[in-house]
């Protein structure tokens, strides 16, 4: 909310008259027509901007102030800038006479003025001629350039072809190309006027030029880039730095604008150019390979790739640069801000060696060995965890055509990041946003993605809402016959990992400091972490901390476990983690009918049958794992009916448990609904009569208890629809074993009778109360006619999905026919 002096001068601004409006304008032109701005002109810029942004149509200026604001932006103060700018972005776009007045000044050009350019822009064209009018600016020669003009253009011109990279022709991609390679190579090995420390009086000896140096101190021994230091730069060493910064989006763009319809696939290119590769590489400088010699490799190709046309040139430069790069990245920074630019500079030379591998295979062979040796000496860093990602992609795409074992780089990835870097927020994104935009590649090359699901989902348990969208993409992936039933498990499990994870992070701590109170924000000592520490239980959280599958399904001792983590429940990373499960778990049915056979389908109903009383005691939680499990076993038995009978002795055993009536309602009216549902000839041949019986009197039994006694003290009376639904179940086994009938209707009548003679001891509601005897009713007058009663409980599968407009024998389809022609025009 707005304070109550902001609120009037916004209500000022909002009601100023168009003749005080345009007074001001007159008053601010001449503010502005003298050399050097006043206080009171800034004052009135300000007020302006207040009056432009507090009204909700846009205004045009005058055309003379226009042109002064225009002018402002090339102001030597950086306030004047920032609100010329901010004035004319709330006004109508720029004229073409005044856009090109900015354009040709392009010598002016700073970063406030470039965004106004881009935010003016109405349409590609328009974003299309700006990009030509900057390119323009750099076809000058650097001496000719003033001060700073360079360093604001390029950015400029990055962010447009972020918006529109088809405005670029062919010349201006090879222009571009060109100044990039001249930049990147060929900067000043000096430093800049900052180099000098002395004064006024400073002397011919101290202005003599001082080399760069590299991050430990020494001299710089190779062309400059952006890990070379000084105490000054200059232009070219900043454009140096500028365009790696715009590098490896240039080469994407140029790549995708020069390539608009490549088909050949990166293994075939290498193919293609093998010979090539290996005469070209391994002939240069066989010591480079041997030794690491980067430096003596990109002096050696200096001079042939002179010869090369623009692109593959800039190629050359860039495979260059991000090799002297690497070998920067080797000596020990002597500032901690400095060794973490080097972390930054190795993942971009890294990603910039891969597209520029992508455009030019025969470099794939020259980039692996130094990309081979940076993975050896990293690898045992943790640290540099996010610098082994690219490197990893590097391995994805070239791995296998270039003959390189890549097993190391999984087991790392997949394995040890996961499990002990958890808990890092940046490394759990790019890991999973790595995994997202290379899914396909990582199944298809990677055998061991699915094996170390366990460890990938500790993400998942540690920061649930941060991650969920990517597992929604890709558990998926996750699921296949050898990992569907232990996944299944893991996902219940995931509460409890997430509290595992919390524990050990507590373990680690206090062991690590001693002083550190072992105890919650309560001040009560956790039972749970004792747990944690007991040998006895060690076993149990080892398992759910494991990081491959394979060891097993489950845990013996989930009850155990459980109780151990009692505490846990209410954690708030826990809670969040157990919000997510359902969603998890509704994406792991949807995956796994697709993968499945029918035997492993009746595996998952046995697990979905057993742990629906095995879960973390989580308010709601169990609630709404029943829930999901009621759905998709009702999907499960409709796409495989054959399943109810497969199973139907541990159905009968679960739906005969009347204590399921009252903890599992939602689960246990399910599979009260597919016994009488499915069970039967028309379903599966093997249904015998005597199988039949044995699910009526288990059904009967249950309904016969919970409705001729009151519940216990404290419990709750049975909910309506598990009445109903026993029922129905009963009636529909009776109509096909016609022998079962009289006691169906025995107890239906029984039922009636009771419910007349006054109060109800199992059914609360009066309401709930009539809603059963209605349904025992009508049960009791279809089965009164068992013929009519079967057809109706029992329908024939053409009658459930009927196909009347396909029925040659019915007026449906000539019906059709007929509006089908008349809606038409012919």
């Amino acid at each position: 909310m707005y304070s109550h002096g902001s609120e009037s001068l916004i209500k000022q601004a909002r009601e100023i008259q168009e003749s005080e409006l345009q007074k001001f304008y007159g008053r601010l032109i001449k503010l502005l027509q003298v050399k050097e701005v006043s206080h009171e002109a800034v004052d009135s810029l300000e007020r302006l901007h207040l009056i432009l942004s507090a009204n909700k149509y846009t205004r045009k200026l005058p055309s003379e102030l226009r042109q002064r604001l225009a002018l402002l932006l090339s102001a030597p103060a950086e306030q004047l800038q920032v609100l010329s700018a901010a004035v004319l972005r709330e006004t109508l776009p720029l004229s073409a006479q005044e856009l090109n007045y900015n354009q040709e000044n392009g010598a002016q050009l700073n970063s406030h003025a470039a965004a106004l350019l881009l935010s003016q822009a109405g349409s590609k064209s328009d974003l299309s001629n700006l990009c030509v009018q900057l390119i323009r600016c750099l076809e000058g020669r650097p001496s000719e350039a003033p001060a700073h003009s360079l360093t604001h253009t390029l950015p400029a011109l990055n962010s447009i072809l972020s918006h529109s990279p088809e405005g670029l022709s062919e010349d201006h991609m090879t222009l571009l190309s060109k100044k990039l390679v001249d930049w990147l190579r060929y900067a000043s090995i000096t430093q800049g006027g900052g180099a000098s420390s002395g004064g006024f009086f400073t002397g011919s000896r101290s202005r003599q030029p001082v080399p760069t140096a590299e991050l430990d101190g020494s001299v710089s021994g190779d062309f400059f880039t952006v890990l070379c230091v000084g105490q000054g730069f200059t232009e070219d060493q900043w454009m140096n730095v500028y365009s790696f910064s715009m590098l490896r989006h240039w080469l994407l763009t140029y790549h995708s604008v020069s390539n608009p319809n490549i088909t050949l696939d990166i293994a075939n290119r290498l193919q293609l150019s093998l010979s090539l590769s290996h005469s070209h590489s391994f002939a240069i400088d066989d010591r480079s390979e041997v030794d690491g010699s980067v430096v003596s490799m990109v002096s050696a190709t200096s001079s042939s790739s002179r010869l090369l046309p623009p692109k593959e040139r800039l190629g050359e430069k860039a495979f260059q640069y991000c090799q002297r790069l690497i070998e920067q990245c080797d000596r020990k920074a002597n500032k901690k801000t400095d060794a973490e630019l080097q972390k930054a500079c190795l993942v971009e030379a890294v990603c910039i060696l891969d597209c520029v591998c992508v455009e030019e295979p025969s470099l794939v062979f020259r980039a692996f060995p130094c990309i081979k040796a940076l993975f050896g000496r990293l690898s045992s860093d943790l640290s540099f965890a996010r610098v082994l990602l690219p490197i990893a992609q590097f391995y994805l795409h070239y791995g296998e055509v270039a003959a390189v074992d890549c097993e190391s780089v999984w087991k790392l990835v997949f394995g040890r990041f996961p499990a002990e870097l958890f808990n890092d927020p940046f490394l759990a994104h790019e890991l999973l946003r790595f995994l997202r935009l290379n899914l396909e590649t990582v199944q298809l090359r990677t055998p061991l993605y699915t094996r170390f699901f366990p460890n990938l989902l500790k993400f998942l348990a540690w920061d649930s809402p941060a991650v969920v969208d990517d597992f929604v993409d890709l558990l998926p992936s996750l699921v296949t016959v050898g990992t569907a039933v232990e996944l299944l498990h893991t996902l219940l499990d995931l509460p409890c990992l997430s509290a595992t994870l919390v524990l050990q992070l507590r373990f680690i701590k206090t062991h690590k400091s001693t002083c550190l109170p072992i105890s919650d924000p309560g001040s009560r000592g956790l039972l749970s972490l004792d747990a944690f520490r007991n040998p006895s239980f060690r076993g149990l959280f080892l398992f759910l901390l494991r990081g491959e599958a394979g060891s097993g399904d489950t845990i013996d001792r989930l009850s155990t476990l459980h109780e151990l983590l009692a505490e846990a429940t209410d954690w708030p990373r826990v809670v969040r983690c157990a919000q997510t499960v359902p969603v998890l778990l509704h994406i792991y049915f949807n995956a796994v009918v697709t993968v499945a056979d029918e035997k492993l389908l009746a595996h998952l109903i046995l697990v979905m049958l057993e742990r629906s009383s095995l879960l973390l005691n989580i308010p709601t939680y169990s609630t709404e794992i029943h829930r999901v499990f009621s759905c998709h076993l009702l999907r499960l038995c409709k796409l495989h009916p054959s399943l109810v009978v497969d199973q139907s002795r541990e159905l009968l055993e679960f739906a005969g448990t009347t204590a399921n009536v009252y903890s599992k309602e939602e689960i246990y009216t399910h599979v009260v609904w597919v016994l009488g549902e499915y069970l039967s000839v028309s379903s599966d041949a093997r249904c015998s009569v005597s199988l039949i019986t044995s699910c009526f009197e288990a059904l009967e039994a249950v309904l016969f208890e919970i409705t001729s006694s009151a519940p216990s003290p404290g419990a709750a009376c049975p909910a309506p629809k598990v009445i109903t639904t026993l029922m129905s179940a009963l009636a529909k086994l009776a109509s096909r074993s016609h022998d079962l009938i009289p006691r169906v209707s025995l107890f239906l009548s029984k039922l009636r009778t009771v419910t007349r003679s006054g109060f109800v001891p199992w059914c609360a509601e009066e309401e709930d109360l009539v809603a059963i005897v209605t349904r025992g009713e009508e049960l009791w007058s279809l089965l009164k006619t068992p013929g009519v009663a079967q057809s109706v409980l029992s329908p024939p599968l053409h009658v459930i999905t009927p196909q009347w407009h396909r029925d040659a024998n019915l007026a449906m389809p000539l019906q059709l026919r007929l509006l089908t022609s008349l809606t038409h025009s012919q």
